[in-house]
């Protein structure tokens, strides 16, 4: 089987982290939907040095409108929580491990329209009420194709979601794809975005223990 996390960090170790200044390359993640506890569903992710650098693990079906993006050492990073009593698809995105009771950073929704559309998703920063402050973040493509960009309020694109290409005669399932994070933009935020569209749009969502 093909190597997909050569180095993975030391409980004392600090985490690896991703940050992307203006002006340097895109950082280019390896995704792997699979979660590194056993009997667990969720996502491992690793840098193009092979370091670990997000994770997400799942332990039962009472997660299943509440997700935990950590990094390597299992700091929570973000808390992907389902919005209630709504009718569309609708998810609010908090800061570290958040209470009930705290404010969402941004909130996120599935498009939905009556003619076909190549929008998958909205996402937009919460104000200081938790009022949303203007839709910032569009998604297009196809998720199941594992074929998606993120595009900002200028139609730019500031991550992508691409298959993993083949090494040689070993080919990758969608299970393990590529996530490209332009420079400037937050890379957990980049993930938080597959998270949210896993939960939307994954053709196991059923099944999976979230």
């Amino acid at each position: 089987m093909t190597k997909i996390y050569p180095n993975l960090p030391l409980p004392e170790s600090p985490a690896p982290s991703i940050s992307i200044a203006a002006g340097e390359e895109p950082a280019t993640l390896t995704v792997w939907r699979k979660s590194l506890l056993f009997n667990c569903s969720g996502f491992t992710v690793y840098d193009a040095k092979g370091n670990l650098v997000y994770r997400v693990d799942n332990y039962s079906s009472s997660s299943l409108n509440e997700i935990v993006l950590m990094d390597a050492i299992g700091k929570p990073l973000f808390t992907i929580r389902r919005k209630r009593f709504t009718l569309t698809d609708q998810w609010n995105i908090y800061k570290g491990e958040a209470a009930v009771a705290t404010k969402p950073v941004f909130s996120a929704w599935k498009h939905v329209a009556l003619v076909r559309s190549k929008s998958l998703a909205h996402v937009i920063p919460c104000g200081v009420a938790g009022k949303f402050a203007g839709v910032i973040y569009d998604v297009e493509g196809s998720f199941s194709q594992r074929s998606c960009v993120v595009y900002d309020e200028r139609h730019k694109p500031v991550a992508e979601i691409q298959r993993k290409k083949t090494v040689g005669t070993v080919g990758f399932s969608g299970d393990v794809f590529r996530l490209v994070v332009q420079p400037g933009f937050d890379a957990s935020l980049a993930m938080a975005v597959v998270i949210l569209l896993e939960r939307m749009f994954g053709s196991r969502v059923a099944s999976i223990k979230y």
